[in-house]
């Protein structure tokens, strides 16, 4: 079965998997899904992610991150760039979800970012999500 957006997905996936209280789980790999674990491995929000490569597309173990009394700390996960209607900021428009205390993952030409660090590169993109 083909998936037209595996970035949607991967976030479906992760979504459900913190509502159940899931320590982990497995999304199909490609770059821009794994940038999107490698940025939220970076700002904290899961504890690893581990690439499995078999003979065909490959497999991404991510492993959910919860708070010392078993909080979530993904509360909500939204996609903002869709197949059909692609959304781009320049880095002075990229949002900071609840003013900082969230991050906006961007798809720039110096790969998947979080909106810290496309300020700190001073490079905009596509939005891909927020997650608060």
């Amino acid at each position: 079965m083909s998936i037209s957006d595996p970035v949607a997905d991967m976030l479906t996936r992760i979504r459900n998997a913190t509502r159940n209280r899931s320590k982990s789980v497995v999304c199909l790999n490609n770059k821009v899904c794994q940038g999107v674990a490698k940025a939220l491995l970076v700002e904290g929000y899961i504890n690893g992610f581990e690439v499995v490569d078999d003979n065909k597309q490959g497999t991404i173990h991510v492993d959910l991150k919860y708070g010392p009394r078993g909080e979530v700390l993904i509360h909500e996960i939204t996609r903002m760039s869709k197949p059909g209607c692609r959304v781009y900021r320049q880095v002075e428009n990229i949002p900071q979800p609840m003013q900082g205390l969230g991050i906006s993952i961007v798809s720039t030409n110096k790969g998947v970012l979080s909106d810290r660090q496309c300020r700190e590169e001073r490079v905009g993109g596509e939005l891909l999500c927020t997650v608060l």
